[in-house]
């Protein structure tokens, strides 16, 4: 299983709307960035790729580091994981050459 870590910017632009006083990073910003880090790490073109499935189990703040892990699966699936310190951020798949 390949690995990689990102830490979430203190002003990252997304927490100007989402939500001021109160700031967590949306799902959208924690997929973007899980779908690049596959992209790079597999060599795939993400407009020939569709999501399989994804789930969101806990909040993401401002500064929190978090380890993306992703494998390629037999079927060609590649499986992800977001997670940070024990806490299980998201998971989801991703399917190469799907045509969306």
């Amino acid at each position: 299983m390949n690995s990689h870590t990102w830490v979430v910017p203190l002003d990252h632009a997304a927490f100007a709307g989402h939500f001021p006083g109160t700031p967590i990073v949306p799902g959208v910003v924690l997929l973007d960035v899980a779908l690049k880090i596959i992209a790079e790490a597999h060599q795939i073109a993400l407009d020939h790729c569709e999501i399989g499935s994804v789930k969101f189990l806990s909040p993401v703040y401002p500064g929190d580091t978090l380890a993306f892990h992703h494998e390629r699966l037999t079927s060609g699936t590649i499986r992800f994981e977001i997670s940070s310190a024990q806490t299980t951020i998201a998971s989801g798949t991703l399917l190469p050459g799907a045509t969306a």
